[in-house]
């Protein structure tokens, strides 16, 4: 079945846990976020938009992993691949897949390393936008289109995308089709480094958007491009004595003054709305070092809080620091849309 163009987006709030740099914890961050928020009460889809589809090897066993990559190319494929593919082919508008039903409140959208293929037409579909051609914006958006479909079949509150790290085509819709998003901050030079040059990718991002948006026809489906920054999450930190690792504790100002002068004030002088989900303090929370928690957690696809491993002490610990991350990004979402 194919999906038809919404009228009005569905009010779920979209939302990214970004970093174009590598091994910052991306994956496990967000899928922690996610239980967190799914035991707050709230329905979570979860959008695996990566081509190496960790999250979904993260929360579905390899068996049914194997074969959703093996039948994606099938017309009853179910990976978001198998959505695009129509129009990444030119062929056709998107097709519905089923979410993945993780848990009554936590749905998946499988990813697919043939993502790729789609990730390689998206520069086209730019350029064809740029060029008033509707087969742009239908491409430019089917991602978009599909996540609106299923979000408002299962009554979703929020959507979270899991995306690569890197700052190509792929990442730009994804991160122009979110409301908000956050950086997650390994306390190194590298990260720190990231920080500096992702603000001003995202800047020509929204300034290139707003002028697709000028030059669309007439109702097309276009993306917000107005992704607000909710703040940062310094994360994989030592602790000793129940607090930072000096060297690590030495990096927390110098991310702190990145994110807001590389990111929020960059971004604020596109337009003061995209700062609106970030007040002081821009650190949203933070996740020290669970060491055997987190492996346990990518490999029993369950939170770090209900692994089998670790001891109760520090599977409480990082229950607790997850519930508290989830609740700060609430309040700012709720901030933020009461400055609506």
């Amino acid at each position: 079945m194919n999906a038809v163009l919404p009228t009005q987006r569905w009010s779920a709030p979209r939302i990214s846990v970004f970093n174009h740099k590598g091994g910052v914890g991306k994956t496990t961050l967000t899928v922690n976020i996610a239980f967190a928020m799914a035991a707050l009460g709230k329905r979570v889809l979860l959008v695996d938009s990566d081509p190496q589809a960790n999250l979904t090897s993260y929360l579905i066993e390899d068996a049914v992993v194997d074969s959703l990559l093996d039948e994606s190319d099938e017309p009853d494929g179910q990976t978001v691949w198998s959505a695009v593919k129509p129009v990444s082919e030119g062929i056709g508008a998107i097709k519905m897949i089923e979410p993945i039903e993780r848990s009554s409140s936590l749905f998946l959208l499988s990813g697919d390393i043939r993502l790729a293929e789609f990730e390689e037409q998206l520069s086209n579909f730019w350029s064809e936008c740029l060029k008033r051609r509707i087969h742009g914006f239908r491409g430019t958006c089917a991602l978009s289109t599909l996540v609106d479909q299923v979000a408002r079949e299962i009554g979703a509150d929020l959507v979270f995308y899991d995306s690569g790290p890197n700052i190509g085509p792929l990442n730009r819709v994804i991160l122009l089709d979110c409301d908000f998003f956050l950086i997650p901050a390994a306390a190194d030079l590298f990260s720190l480094r990231a920080i500096k040059t992702l603000g001003h990718a995202m800047a020509a991002w929204i300034r290139e958007s707003a002028t697709i948006s000028e030059l669309a026809p007439t109702g097309a489906y276009l993306l917000p491009g107005m992704p607000r920054l909710l703040g940062y999450i310094p994360q994989r930190f030592k602790v000793y004595g129940g607090t930072a690792a000096s060297d690590s504790a030495g990096m927390f100002p110098r991310i702190e003054r990145a994110v807001q002068e590389d990111v929020l004030t960059v971004l604020t002088a596109i337009n003061p709305v995209l700062g609106t989900a970030a007040p002081s303090p821009l650190r949203i929370g933070e996740v020290k070092e669970f060491g055997a928690l987190a492996n346990a957690s990518q490999q029993q696809g369950v939170p770090m809080s209900e692994v089998d491993a670790g001891t109760a002490q520090q599977r409480a610990a990082a229950g607790e620091a997850f519930t508290s991350i989830a609740t700060v990004i609430l309040r700012k979402i709720a901030g933020a849309v009461g400055h609506d």
